[in-house]
C-alpha cells in the first residue's frame, strides 16, 4: 500500500553550538534487558522535555526528527532521541511492528528522567513519527496526566488500536496532504480521540515531509503545541527556521 516507507541513509547530526548552561548527554537507557543510545539535549531554563519515538527503519540519528529538536531547543525545550531497538532488534520486523514493546520502551524513558537531578522535574512530551507515533499515544495512554502533550508526524495512530480512546494528552496530529492513505487513517483516529486533539494537514507534503518548507511547518506546530501545553509555557521563541534543516 506504499505507507511504510524506509527513510533514507541516515548521518549522525552535525556539530551545533550550545548556549551556555545547556545540558548535552549522550546516555544508555536501561530497559528491558537492554541498554538502548540516546542523545539528551535540555537548553538552560527548560520548560519541558520532549521524548522523540522514530518509525520503522529509522533510529535517533533520523535527520528529521534532529531538525524539528533542533528547533524545540531553540525554544526552550529539551529533548530526548533515542533508540527504541537495539541493532539486532531492528532486524527483526515483529519487534519493529510491535507497538507494545515500543510503547514500554518510551514510558520507561520518561519514567528516567525522574533519577535526574536539576531536570526530574520537567513536564515530558511525546513526538512520534509513523510507527512511533502509535507507541507515543499506547505510552500515553498508560502514563495518562504524566504526558503534557503528544505531537504526531505522519503516523500511524490506527495502530494503538483501542488505546487511542484512553489518551488523555492533548495530541496534534500533523500529516502531509499528498500523504493519502496516512491522511485517511489520521482522519478516523482524529474521530476516536477523546482528548484536546487537532488534525493540521501540510499541503502538498508527501510521507517524509521532505517537499521545501515542509518539515519547518511541522517543527512550528510541533513548537506551538507544546508551547501551548506544557506546564510552564515557552519562553523563547525562534525568529526564523531558516537554516534549521540545511
Amino acid at each position: 500500500m506504499g505507507i511504510f516507507r524506509r527513510s533514507r541513509a541516515e548521518e549522525p547530526p552535525p556539530v551545533v553550538t550550545d548556549k551556555p548552561g545547556t545540558l548535552r548527554r549522550e546516555v544508555l537507557i536501561a530497559i528491558d534487558p537492554v541498554r538502548l543510545p540516546g542523545d539528551l539535549l535540555v537548553p538552560p531554563e527548560a520548560v519541558g522535555i520532549v521524548v522523540f519515538a522514530h518509525g520503522s527503519g529509522s533510529s535517533r540519528l533520523s535527520p528529521r526528527n534532529i531538525g524539528v529538536a533542533r528547533v524545540l531547543n531553540d525554544a526552550g525545550i529539551g529533548t530526548l532521541l533515542f533508540d527504541l531497538l537495539t541493532d539486532a532488534e531492528a532486524e527483526d520486523r515483529a519487534k519493529v511492528f510491535d507497538i507494545t514493546l515500543l510503547a514500554r520502551r518510551l514510558e520507561a524513558a520518561a519514567k528516567w528522567f525522574s533519577t535526574w537531578p536539576d531536570i526530574g522535574h520537567l513536564p515530558v512530551g511525546f513526538f512520534g513519527a509513523s510507527t512511533g507515533a502509535a507507541a507515543a499515544l499506547v505510552a500515553a495512554a498508560h502514563l495518562r496526566a504524566d504526558v503534557a502533550a503528544v505531537v504526531s508526524r505522519g503516523g500511524r495512530p490506527d495502530l494503538a488500536g483501542p488505546e487511542l480512546g484512553r489518551v488523555s494528552a492533548p495530541t496534534l496530529l500533523i500529516v502531509g496532504g499528498n500523504d493519502v492513505e496516512v491522511l485517511e487513517l489520521n482522519r478516523e483516529a482524529e474521530r476516536q480521540l477523546r482528548c484536546e486533539k487537532h488534525l493540521e494537514v501540510v499541503p502538498g507534503a508527501t510521507h517524509l515531509f521532505e517537499e521545501p518548507g515542509a518539515l519547518e511547518q511541522v517543527a512550528e506546530l510541533a513548537v506551538g503545541w507544546f508551547g501551548k501545553h506544557l506546564p510552564q509555557g515557552i519562553r523563547r521563541y525562534p525568529g526564523s527556521f531558516a537554516g534549521m534543516f540545511g
